[in-house]
């Protein structure tokens, strides 16, 4: 039988492969010699970038996984990477991709898990984004764009794909996996920061004017490789709490150790970075966790504990030698200047916004406001919390159905949490719903829930705690395993 040879053998035994890879090369050297290195970069990516898809579309889950691991590591590759391309938008490209590959198996995906309250909202915050076009203060539209993406284009893409293509117990194993995993290297690289000193990249970043927020007292604010210190801060007390928790739940010596060990580098990396409102992040999680641990003993020794150390940075001195517990103890201080310089601010937005119920517009103050609307007064007010840039952006309508929906969202994951059966499972949730909490509140201080990586892991704590009844144990199992 004559066996006929395949293209690749073919390709492989041509005379013309060598002609045409040294053509190749030289065309590369000749296009580089003009562009610079983006041409060998493009090259040598694009073998990544086609394995990539092939994974996303075989599995959309991988979508997921890469969207997780894309929010951890953007704030270090925009520092080293002087590409002068808006990297954000790689999640944007991420989320889209992976929603292309499940509209393309339609007959492999549940649909019916996204007819649920809190895709519900999503759609309705996104509407009324929308609507905010039309608002009467002629807002840039590429501002509202780009502010509208972290505010609600995220949620309302990441949310429902959770739902279809990352909603199983494993799914939960590995986010926590890779939440905690990233969030520990980053408390490691915060300290090689502090105590080695920052690479060439780092330090360019503060002289270009970031030493401002970032130089406290002549002390480095430490940011890993996160955007700033203020995400890094509240992120590694998001992700401490979350240890904690789980460090005091049914598993494992080994496990709760290591949730232990890894807690104190996480709360060692929220003190280094020197973000008072992270303080808040540990103070409302550790209440909603014992509050929903369903035991009182547990409640008012934890409350007692919480207390003290309370009182021990209020109304002592204990740690004063410290640059850092020193500035932690200031998020205390009713007179710190820069808490009297938020309230002088928003006394401002307060006379400002008092015939605008819907606000000045998506975009028009913060970041996007300085670079869009530099025209607008109200642009050249820092709103230092997203509470008030809500207000700013959205009136005191908007904001109010916006902070309606959050604590409708927290009351409905504690409902849930509440009554799963699993015990392991439930300590999961519980520690998510705690770490949302607990930015809820410190979002107050600062923008917080809408930076990343606290906003991706935010969305996705959502999606498995509402994916809680779902996972728990059916009730006969339940009932055999407590006899």
């Amino acid at each position: 039988m004559k066996i006929t040879p395949s293209f690749s053998q073919n390709l492989l035994n041509s005379r013309w492969l060598l002609p045409a890879a040294v053509l190749g090369a030289l065309g590369a050297g000749w296009l580089a010699g003009i562009a610079g290195p983006v041409i060998p970069g493009v090259l040598l990516g694009l073998p990544l970038l086609v394995f990539f898809l092939y994974l996303v579309f075989h599995s959309p889950r991988t979508g997921m996984v890469a969207y997780i691991l894309y929010c951890f590591l953007l704030g270090f590759v925009g520092r080293h990477l002087a590409t002068g391309i808006p990297l954000g938008l790689g999640m944007d490209g991420v989320l889209l991709l992976t929603w292309l590959a499940v509209l393309l198996r339609p007959e492999e995906v549940q649909w019916q898990r996204i007819q649920n309250d809190i895709c519900l909202l999503a759609l309705l915050w996104f509407i009324i984004n929308v609507f905010q076009l039309a608002n009467p203060s002629g807002a840039n539209v590429t501002g509202w764009f780009y502010e509208m993406r972290s505010l609600t284009l995220y949620w309302v893409l990441a949310v429902p794909l959770g739902f279809l293509v990352f909603n199983t117990q494993r799914d939960l194993r590995l986010f926590l996996i890779l939440i905690i995993g990233l969030s520990v290297l980053g408390a490691l690289y915060g300290m090689k920061q502090k105590f080695i000193g920052l690479d060439a990249a780092e330090q360019h970043w503060l002289d270009s004017g970031q030493a401002r927020t970032h130089l406290i007292w002549g002390k480095l604010r430490v940011f890993s490789y996160y955007s700033e210190a203020a995400q890094f801060g509240a992120s590694q007390a998001e992700i401490g709490l979350i240890c904690l928790v789980l460090a005091l739940g049914p598993f494992t010596w080994w496990k709760r150790v290591l949730f232990a060990v890894a807690s104190g580098l996480l709360f060692y990396g929220m003190l280094i970075s020197g973000t008072r409102g992270a303080l808040f992040v540990v103070a409302t999680g550790l209440f909603v966790y014992l509050a929903l641990s369903k035991q009182i003993k547990i409640l008012i020794l934890g409350c007692l504990v919480a207390g003290a150390a309370f009182g021990a940075l209020k109304f002592t001195s204990i740690g004063s030698g410290n640059a850092d517990i020193v500035r932690l103890r200031s998020s205390l201080d009713p007179e710190d200047a820069s808490f009297q310089l938020r309230l002088s601010n928003q006394m401002k937005l307060r006379k400002f916004l008092e015939d605008k119920p819907f606000g000045e517009g998506v975009g028009t103050i913060g970041r996007w406001g300085h670079e869009f609307n530099p025209n607008k007064y109200i642009s050249t007010i820092e709103p230092d919390s997203l509470y008030v840039k809500i207000w700013a952006e959205y009136g005191i309508v908007g904001f109010i159905i916006w902070f309606g929906m959050m604590v409708y969202i927290l009351g409905k994951c504690c409902g849930i949490v509440w009554r799963i059966r699993d015990p392991i499972l439930r300590q999961k949730l519980l520690a998510l719903t705690a770490g949302y909490s607990g930015i809820l509140v410190a979002s107050y201080g600062n923008e917080v829930m809408n930076q990343i990586p606290s906003a991706m892991i935010i969305y996705l704590s959502w999606v498995f705690v509402f994916l809680g009844p779902e996972l728990d144990t059916p009730p006969s199992t339940a009932v055999v395993k407590h006899v």
